[in-house]
């Protein structure tokens, strides 16, 4: 057996204070995610704070104070937030709110984005760009006439994600066995530098947003991202907190793996057209790459292996697939339209980089 490659401590880059240190919790959006931020903050006990299961299942499911709620809440598994107690990751009343926001976003994600075909097929289909797509596509948009400020705030939005890049899915893993898990594991561990703490992807999405001029500390722009992008990260945590969801974060990381690798050459060619620096391109030629070879890893490796030991897992992998491409073309609706509109997307405005030049090409 080949031993893991370990780097010399003298070889390892120094992490910064912004990007290893704890978020601090948000501001609310309405009752109930101050409801959850006054738990946190205050010591409230939470058992008192579970509002009547009814007013929950008539919230806005995909709204910016269900979405914000549910993502602290699951932020508690990740890193926590500065000044709360570890401990409440597991306090039964906030579990229990927990269970009911879930239960209000699944269910409408079941209705919403319910699979029309089987896995297999909504595999096959995620490699046909369908007809207008570049009209309605962000990777495309930005490619041919976005600039530099809607890259910045697709960067600060996409940062909620990349910075704790491949987290989520590390939760399937003791819940796969054979094939699945050997293949699903060699994906991850390329995600996570493959032994080499430079090549972490999280890591390589902070030395993006530093040449963007963005601040890289992990959880920065939560205040600033609207619930259409809450929601994207919200579906990596709730399918992989449940053991039930087995099969639909498998369908959501194979959709990741299958549409990464052309979507992330575009992004590539947008910041070399944008005359962003070497750091900054780096990010997605690495994933143009490396999601090439992910992409058969996970089709037929983590997929058919998965399946080849429970078929009745089908029909979540493909929800899987559906799941994310909904919520993925919500966001993208919601960038364009605020794009298009000469808006930003952001619920709190970047500053400018000091270091900025004038758009190039493209509308505003």
């Amino acid at each position: 057996m080949t031993p893991t490659p370990r780097l010399e401590p003298s070889s390892r880059p120094p992490e910064s204070e912004s990007h290893t240190r704890q978020p601090e919790i948000p501001s609310p959006r309405g009752d109930l995610s101050s409801q959850v931020i006054a738990a946190l903050r205050d010591g409230t006990p939470p058992d008192a704070l579970v509002p009547q299961q009814d007013a929950i299942t008539t919230v806005e499911p995909y709204g910016e104070d269900l979405q914000l709620a549910l993502y602290v809440l699951y932020e508690l598994h990740y890193r926590g937030f500065h000044g709360v107690d570890p401990e409440l990751e597991w306090d039964p009343g906030l579990l229990a709110l927990r269970r009911l926001l879930e239960q209000r976003f699944l269910t409408a994600l079941r209705t919403d984005a319910a699979p029309h075909t089987d896995a297999a097929q909504a595999l096959a289909d995620l490699q046909i760009e369908p007809v207008g797509h570049q009209d309605s596509s962000v990777s495309h948009h930005l490619e041919r006439d976005g600039d530099t400020r809607q890259f910045r705030e697709y960067a600060a939005l996409r940062s909620l994600y990349h910075l704790k890049e491949a987290d989520p899915h590390a939760w399937v893993i003791p819940r796969l066995t054979g094939r699945a898990k050997a293949a699903m594991v060699a994906i991850e561990y390329d995600e996570f530098g493959a032994g080499r703490a430079e090549d972490i992807h999280a890591g390589l999405f902070a030395a993006l947003m530093k040449d963007l001029g963005l601040e890289t500390a992990y959880g920065h722009y939560l205040d600033a991202a609207p619930a259409a992008a809450l929601a994207t990260v919200n579906l990596m945590s709730l399918f992989g907190l449940h053991r039930s969801l087995r099969g639909a974060l498998v369908g959501h990381f194979a959709t990741v793996e299958i549409t990464s690798s052309p979507g992330s050459r575009r992004l590539a060619n947008a910041l070399r057209r944008l005359g962003a620096g070497p750091a900054a391109q780096r990010f997605y030629d690495e994933h143009v790459e490396a999601d090439a070879v992910h992409e058969q890893v996970v089709r037929h490796e983590v997929v058919d292996g998965l399946l080849a030991v429970d078929p009745s897992l089908d029909g979540d992998v493909a929800f899987g697939v559906s799941g994310t491409g909904f919520l993925e073309e919500r966001l993208g609706e919601h960038l364009l339209a605020r794009w298009r509109r000469g808006e930003s997307a952001l619920l709190r405005p970047l500053p400018p980089d000091p270091d900025d030049t004038p758009p190039q090409g493209g509308t505003p």
